[in-house]
């Protein structure tokens, strides 16, 4: 008689481990080498209850029980049985008690995150990483890091899922996940290579956006560019980077372009870094100022390029609102350096890329530099004037101060002149130095000449204004201890 077993989990060694405990009088000599092997093949084989009252699985689960006393190698020797030579549900309970001892020998340790040695071997001792410049909570490395990394990156998820769920610190869960990474990146192949990426990516993209390491992220993004990871993959590790963009540097920043495109840095990539840092719900006021500061600096760096088109150009300064920009002082130094190697734009393309500008947040200095600058079409130099004329125009009528919260420096309160201390004065007198309205170009000139005798005469009618207003309150209000009644337009 000829029985074929089809699919026998754990093939040969599993059928003679079983066939020595029927030939042995229901005894076989488990370790944690073998139980795996043997709880699966007994419930293959449905070696329970009802076929013998010491049956195979009762005793590979009494064994299992012992797992309190195993080994740190031990308990990876049985994960590791699990996972590579068997699968279905027995396997599953299996592993998942494997799993379960491991935690709890982790968990065990007074610090999760405190470097130090297994207490059975000092092979799992190793140094803390001194090279980092992340701060001093990235400086560690716990004892069980090393051992865990030498995991399949398929083991590595589901324990690292689990640890998820069972509150572990996700600071040092995020720390281990990168150093997996370091680790192994240089000693895999290709395939080996992505699917480490896109498991450490999935699992950081689990945890808490803070715990993460914004400059570990990026370095992920660099070593990936090559190896062909997923369209998912890398959504979720540009959307947590963008999520984390006012923890970027000016090195992070600068991809060179993909092939095939011939501007030299990836502005894309950062548009949408910029698109999923303002997506994020956690963006303050203070973070949307530090990555308005960034892009600034960015905006300047890729200025330069002569292969950069206008569209993209506009788009990156637009991508940010303007409550991130303090000074449009940079954006303009850009402005004039992305038109120095565009020497063959239109004047009409050149005002539609000026549209970006602010002028209310331009300095003095830029708007007088503006002003006499052949390479920005005279419309730009003149609303940049008329900019500053205005604020000059509402220090003096305010008495050298603008009306807070003002969202233009137009609108002011009509204080009259009289008020003017001696502060006040002096800063009237140096922005009065600063509007320097001379320009090459007579056609500004002449407008700018207009404007400031219309400016001047409003200020005669004001005045006159002024004088007749008091003559007629001083006559209408009735004296001290008159008794009389107020006029109309005062009831």
């Amino acid at each position: 008689m000829k029985v074929i077993l089809h699919d026998l989990p754990g093939g040969p060694e599993a059928f003679e481990l079983m066939s020595s405990f029927c030939y042995n009088n229901g005894r076989a000599p488990i370790s944690p080498s073998n139980v795996c092997l043997l709880h699966v093949g007994g419930h293959y084989m449905e070696m329970t209850d009802e076929v013998a009252p010491c049956n195979l699985i009762k005793q590979t689960d009494r064994f299992l029980e012992t797992m309190i006393y195993w080994t740190w190698p031990e308990i990876f020797v049985a994960i590791k049985q699990c996972y590579l030579r068997l699968n279905g549900p027995a396997s599953s309970m299996v592993l998942k008690k494997c799993i379960d001892g491991l935690l709890q020998r982790i968990a065990s340790t007074s610090d999760m995150c405190t470097s130090g040695s297994s207490p059975e071997s000092s092979n799992f001792r190793f140094s803390c990483d001194t090279k980092s410049s992340e701060s001093a909570k990235y400086s560690f490395r716990p004892w069980w890091f090393k051992d865990l990394s030498l995991l399949s990156p398929n083991i590595i998820e589901t324990i690292v899922q689990t640890m998820i769920s069972r509150n572990f610190d996700q600071l040092c869960l995020a720390k281990f996940l990168f150093f997996c990474v370091t680790t192994r990146f240089a000693m895999s192949n290709s395939v080996q290579k992505r699917d480490l990426v896109e498991t450490v990516v999935r699992l950081l993209y689990l945890l808490e956006r803070r715990s993460v390491s914004c400059k570990g992220l990026f370095g992920i993004l660099r070593v990936s560019s090559n190896i062909g990871i997923s369209k998912s993959c890398r959504y979720e590790l540009e959307t947590m980077i963008g999520s984390l963009l006012d923890q970027a540097t000016m090195d992070n920043l600068l991809f060179p372009s993909p092939p095939g495109s011939s501007y030299l840095y990836d502005v894309n990539l950062v548009s949408r870094f910029l698109k999923s840092f303002l997506s994020s719900h956690h963006v303050s006021l203070t973070g949307l100022k530090t990555v308005g500061s960034l892009m600034d600096k960015y905006i300047t760096e890729v200025a330069p390029d002569s292969n950069l088109r206008p569209a993209k150009f506009v788009a990156l300064i637009k991508a940010l609102p303007d409550a991130a920009i303090d000074s449009y002082d940079g954006i303009y130094r850009a402005l004039d350096m992305y038109f120095e190697v565009h020497g063959r734009l239109s004047e009409e393309e050149k005002i539609k890329i000026c549209i970006v500008l602010n002028y209310e947040k331009l300095s003095l200095e830029a708007c007088k530099h503006l002003a006499q600058n052949s390479k920005f079409p005279s419309r730009t130099a003149l609303q940049a004037l008329v900019s500053q004329q205005c604020k000059l125009k509402s220090l003096l009528s305010n008495g050298g101060y603008l009306k807070s919260g003002s969202s233009s420096p137009c609108i002011y309160r009509n204080k009259g002149i009289k008020g003017v201390d001696n502060y006040s004065k002096e800063q009237i007198v140096f922005y009065a130095k600063k509007v320097d309205l001379s320009t090459e170009n007579e056609e500004l000139r002449a407008h700018l000449n207009g404007m400031q005798l219309r400016v001047m005469e409003l200020e005669k009618i004001c005045r006159k204004m002024q004088i007749q207003m008091s003559k007629i309150v001083k006559k209408t209000l009735p004296s001290p201890g008159s008794g009389g009644s107020l006029p109309k337009l005062c009831s």
